[in-house]
């Protein structure tokens, strides 16, 4: 009966007009979470056109932090195109450095910088890639969640990714959420995020999304001007996908000239006020302050509805053991502090990612960090461990490592994975150990200086990592008891925000002026507790370990001025204005050897 069709001219009787109701469901797909209002929030969107590296993510947590600065309580996301399920097995050359946050997520550098502007810890309702995407979209399949439609790019896909834009949102309790999309318009993998943003303007109502387009302005060096028609084919592009920005930011070397903007407010039809110049600032840091001077918070507030200031957000509780946020007059004081600063601490870098400045953000930051508290200008110098490497046998890598590093003040030794630059960070420890230079290990760094002490203090000229030389006769460094049965690499690792304990009386808890840390790690590999008797006999003073395991997490040498290695990632909670202890310490060994050098260098001159 119900399979007869029903002439137009009759009234569909109820039990086939019920069937219709439920025929497609999937049609009539709304990615709303449980509790969630729409038009309860309102929705920056960040994109990019003409190249990548753009600094989208520095303008996003700029822009995020004027508006909290307002009282507003501000969510950050970054979505990322590619199909990894997240950045843990990216290439720091590829995408920057892998930032990890308190839950372990292996994330996007730029969320890294989120933290740092906005003072407060982020999750991975923070973080979305195309990966995820696919699993997520696989799992409610799986699961008969789309009430037996055929799963389609509309409106299937697109509302996964406005439900987690939501779901973000409601999470954080935001009035404003900013959303930043990796990439640049075009790029194939990045057109569901653009469809998805449309449909959530769409669904959300007018004036509750705001769309910023980022853009470069080309200077010409053989012409001496800017160019812009490069910013008005990506915004077209952008603006053919169905998006209209309401504002374009400009991105340059150089301020970008009046008539350059005005031809870009009159091409893209847009308020000339809304054509924002951001050229390159001597800090990161004094983004926000560029940005207020040209309004944009007051503009998008405008656009929403919401002028003025809102009432004082609470702060949000952070965990024991973190840095305080880095609020406006934190901010404010820190960017004081770094136009105070006189001397300089050239500080080298022993890693293998040298090259683009991404690969160590954090590190950079956190030097920089440690140096403004100090009052001192960080220079870091980057030292090609891989180079070093390849110079050949132990003493040869010996004096490609004098070379590099004689004339420095210190040295930081990162974390990595693999063979490549390996010996070539050991041969820098060995120089920063024989001669006094202050020596942060981080790490694949700790692990460094653990294997070096064995090898020359402790008579094991074989003594290695099982990550390099899985058969070594004497493994300083092994898997954790965990990791044997783990056969993939992604997300596999000891991630996360952990418990240190650390040894009253030691140089770590004098850092830290604390015997309970909390830093975040992501290793695999840790010291061999069956050698760490015989490292202590000839000196090393573990300091720090996992409560309740014998798992060491911080090595120290009081013979040296500053001989210090820790497992996890202090670069990862530094904050202007609230430097790593660990950093800051380095930093103040640093300038007390140049004063002791300096003053060895008078007693002489005088003789």
């Amino acid at each position: 009966m119900s399979d007869l069709p029903v002439p137009s001219d009759q009234p569909v009787p109820n039990s086939l007009r019920a069937l219709s109701d439920v025929s497609d469901p999937g049609e009539r797909y709304r990615a709303l979470p449980d509790g969630y209002r729409v038009g309860q929030a309102r929705f920056v969107i960040v994109t990019g056109s003409v190249m990548s590296g753009l600094g989208k993510g520095i303008f996003s947590a700029g822009l995020a932090r004027l508006l909290a600065d307002r009282g507003f309580s501000t969510n950050l996301i970054k979505m990322d195109g590619y199909y990894n399920e997240d950045a843990g097995t990216l290439s720091p050359y590829r995408h920057g450095e892998v930032f990890v946050l308190d839950d372990g997520t292996e994330c996007d550098m730029d969320i890294g910088t989120y933290e740092r502007f906005m003072g407060h810890s982020l999750s991975h309702h923070n973080y979305f890639t195309n990966g995820r995407l696919s699993q997520r979209i696989n799992a409610l399949e799986r699961g008969g969640q789309f009430s037996g439609s055929d799963v389609q790019f509309f409106p299937h896909v697109t509302g996964e990714l406005v439900r987690f834009v939501r779901e973000s949102t409601q999470t954080a309790g935001a009035d404003i959420t900013l959303v930043e999309i990796g990439g640049t318009v075009g790029d194939e993998e990045n057109r569901t995020y653009i469809s998805a943003m449309s449909d959530l303007a769409y669904q959300e109502g007018e004036r509750s999304v705001f769309f910023i387009n980022l853009v470069w302005i080309i200077e010409a060096r053989h012409l001496n001007e800017q160019k812009s028609k490069a910013a008005q084919h990506g915004t077209q592009l952008l603006m053919q996908m169905g998006i209209k920005p309401q504002m374009l930011v400009c991105r340059a070397e150089n301020a970008v000239e009046p008539g350059v903007r005005q031809k870009l407010a009159d091409r893209l039809r847009m308020p000339a006020r809304n054509v924002i110049d951001l050229h390159n600032q001597s800090s990161i840091y004094r983004v926000p302050g560029h940005l207020q001077e040209q309004r944009v918070d007051e503009i998008c507030l405008r656009y929403f509805g919401m002028d003025g200031r809102a009432p004082a957000a609470a702060p949000r509780p952070e965990p024991a053991g973190s840095s305080p946020p880095a609020a406006a007059g934190g901010l404010q004081r820190y960017l004081q502090a770094l136009t105070r600063t006189r001397r300089i601490a050239r500080i080298g870098i022993a890693g293998k990612y040298l090259g683009p400045r991404d690969t160590y953000a954090s590190i950079h930051n956190a030097l920089e960090h440690a140096g403004t508290d100090r009052q001192v200008r960080v220079e870091a110098v980057d030292v090609p461990s891989d180079l070093i490497d390849a110079a050949g046998p132990p003493p040869a890598r010996e004096r490609q490592a004098a070379e590099y590093l004689q004339d420095l003040d210190g040295l930081v030794v990162p974390g990595g994975f693999g063979r490549r630059g390996w010996e070539g960070k050991i041969a820098c420890v060995a120089y920063a150990r024989r001669h006094g230079m202050p020596m942060l290990g981080i790490c694949y760094g700790f692990q460094a200086a653990m294997v070096e002490f064995a090898r020359d203090r402790c008579a094991l000229p074989a003594a290695n990592t099982q990550e390099v030389e899985p058969r070594t006769g004497a493994p300083i460094v092994l898997l954790l008891p965990e990791q044997y049965e783990i056969e993939g690499i992604g997300g596999s690792m000891r991630l996360g925000r952990r418990t240190v304990r650390l040894r009253p009386g030691s140089l770590a808890a004098r850092l830290y002026g604390a015997e309970r840390i909390e830093e975040r790690f992501r290793h695999r590999y840790e010291l061999n507790p069956l050698y760490r008797p015989l490292l202590e006999s000839r000196g090393m003073v573990f300091s720090g370990w996992a409560p309740g395991q014998p798992i060491v997490q911080v090595a120290e040498l009081p013979e040296h001025p500053f001989y210090f290695g820790v497992q996890y990632h202090p670069e990862f909670l530094s904050r202007p204005g609230a430097p790593s202890p660990v950093f800051a310490g380095l930093i103040d060994a640093s300038l007390a050897g140049r004063r002791a050098a300096l003053g060895r260098a008078t007693d002489e001159g005088t003789r």
